[in-house]
């Protein structure tokens, strides 16, 4: 098997199956309670977080560790949410988690902004610029297109809030760029942003959210009062260690040319072959669109399933329905976007398992071909 969905989620590392049982078995306490095993353990997660600041090249700030993206997601725009003459500013490349949200507040009768995408995947900034001002309370822009690739320019993005509604919140979803692409939080002006640990080879069940300044997100939970009273509830320790120890494991530099090299030769194969068409976005190289004309691309992806490889049709969390809003967006021909799959590399995969992935599409769409034809 091949798996090409790695967008969608990972393989966990072997080292963290380890952990896990180490955190589950032995170091199992509840870091709120106080026994000296318990105080360690509490004393552990604080360490943790301050390595996950780190790792987000944050000087300031806090991390709450949460159940998904999902979760982070949602705490962020709704935990930012303010009554009074408020304007919430979206990007048209969400992922479900956070679009789904605009679509809400617009039915709650809040004045939302939902700025479309350029040729390239990214948020239009000229018109980003036009619908800010002084009564922006939230922009939420994604990192890194979880379905193009494409990656927003945080620092642009940054300025111009600084510039035009310096009180605003500025959240990134930040689950496809964390540990796969160089950035730093300290050179942007990012208030919240939000992590995944299953797209990192960690398991599913544990995420993260940034927090630059605490007083600006209020809780949706109540209870203990857990996690600054952000997001009350026992912390999953075992999940926040083997989240910590994935990526403990990354090379972001290694890993982004090793995928480089690993979707080159993917790029070379295919667009030599007529009727595949090729979708590169210039972002992240973790990423490519494919099309395949004549052919559904959900008929593509279970033929290839049927051979031993793995596509995605987008995001897992929408691709049960029908049409890609992402891709239409951009104004991809809609013939297209049917026959589009994404292709998601991981960098632990080989060369010699792309060639063989490349031949099987190559294959699969021209026996297709034959028999509709």
């Amino acid at each position: 098997m091949i798996y090409l969905d790695n967008a969608g989620t990972t393989k966990m590392f072997d080292e963290c199956v380890e952990i896990g049982r180490k955190y589950s078995c032995e170091n199992f306490f509840n870091p709120s309670a106080l026994s000296v095993e318990a105080l360690e353990v509490s004393r552990l997660l604080n360490e943790t977080e301050k390595f996950f600041l780190n790792e987000l090249g944050a000087l300031q700030g806090n991390v709450l560790f949460t159940g998904c993206a999902t979760e982070s997601n949602n705490l962020a725009v709704k935990g930012s949410l303010r009554t009074g003459d408020w304007e919430y500013v979206f990007s048209a490349g969400e992922h479900p988690s956070v679009y789904n949200q605009a679509k809400k507040l617009e039915l709650d009768g809040c004045k939302v902004h939902i700025v479309p995408l350029n040729e390239k995947g990214q948020i239009d900034l000229q018109k980003l610029q036009s619908v800010l001002n002084e009564k922006t309370r939230l922009i939420s822009v994604i990192h890194v297109s979880n379905e193009t690739g494409a990656v927003n320019d945080l620092q642009k993005i940054s300025q111009m809030k600084k510039k035009i509604c310096p009180k605003a919140i500025l959240h990134v979803d930040g689950v496809q760029a964390f540990k796969k692409i160089p950035f730093a939080l300290a050179g942007l002006d990012v208030d919240l942003y939000s992590f995944s640990g299953h797209k990192l080879h960690a398991p599913k069940g544990i995420a993260g959210l940034y927090v630059k300044n605490k007083s600006a997100l209020k809780e949706l939970f109540y209870g203990g009062g857990q996690q600054y009273g952000l997001r009350s509830g026992t912390e999953n320790v075992a999940g926040i260690m083997q989240f910590k120890k994935a990526v403990e494991k990354i090379d972001v530099k290694q890993n982004w040319d090793n995928v480089t090299l690993l979707k080159k030769q993917m790029v070379e194969k295919l667009s030599k072959v007529e009727g595949i068409e090729v979708f590169d976005f210039e972002g992240s190289v973790y990423i490519l669109n494919l099309a395949f004309n004549g052919v559904k691309g959900e008929t593509m992806l279970h033929a290839l399933n049927e051979k031993g490889v793995i596509v995605g049709l987008g995001s897992a969390c929408s691709s049960k329905k029908a049409g890609n809003r992402v891709l239409e967006n951009i104004g991809l021909d809609k013939d297209l976007i049917v026959s589009s799959v994404r292709i998601s590399f991981n960098a632990y995969q080989t060369l010699e398992e792309i060639e063989k992935a490349s031949e099987i599409i190559v294959k699969v769409y021209k026996d297709i071909k034959e028999r509709v034809s």
